[in-house]
């Protein structure tokens, strides 16, 4: 199917919960898929990582906790996603862990550094937004013709 784009918009939540603890041997595995939908009033948790691998399995131990994020809107998640909160980047998905699901979705975010909630200054109500990596002005994206072949 030439021609085809994948297109969609930011999905945005509220930080409901502040943590501020984290670990060295946390024992996450990442999920074999690169996106995950979630709903409106989901609530899932966010875990920062300096950890790159990103192949079904990998062993995610080093990992700093920033909270839990209640879903404003439904939408699909993607590995590489923006994620930012109360306007202010933090990382990029890495992928998702799902040992408490479905209770919820361990988000795994990309950093330099395992940062915590209590690092950033977060607090309950934060605006926490996934954006696509390639967001045009209007919020939306458009998916290389590659990558479209490669999801199917």
């Amino acid at each position: 199917m030439h021609g085809e784009s994948v297109v969609k918009y930011a999905t945005h939540g509220t930080l409901v919960k502040v943590l501020t603890h984290r670990r060295d041997d946390r024992g996450m595995r990442l999920e074999d898929f690169a996106s995950r939908c979630v709903r409106r009033g989901e609530i899932h948790e966010l875990v920062t990582t300096d950890q790159r691998e990103t192949a079904a399995g990998t062993r995610v131990d080093r990992v700093g906790f920033l909270g839990f994020a209640e879903m404003g809107c439904g939408g699909v998640l993607d590995r590489g996603d923006q994620v930012w909160i109360d306007g202010r980047p933090v990382g990029t998905v890495l992928g998702f862990d799902s040992c408490h699901f479905p209770n919820h979705y361990n988000i795994l975010i990309s950093v330099p550094e395992p940062v915590t909630g209590r690092d950033l200054a977060l607090a309950p109500r934060a605006d926490v937004r996934f954006v696509p990596a390639a967001a045009e002005p209007d919020g939306t994206t458009e998916m290389p013709e590659e990558e479209v072949e490669e999801l199917r």
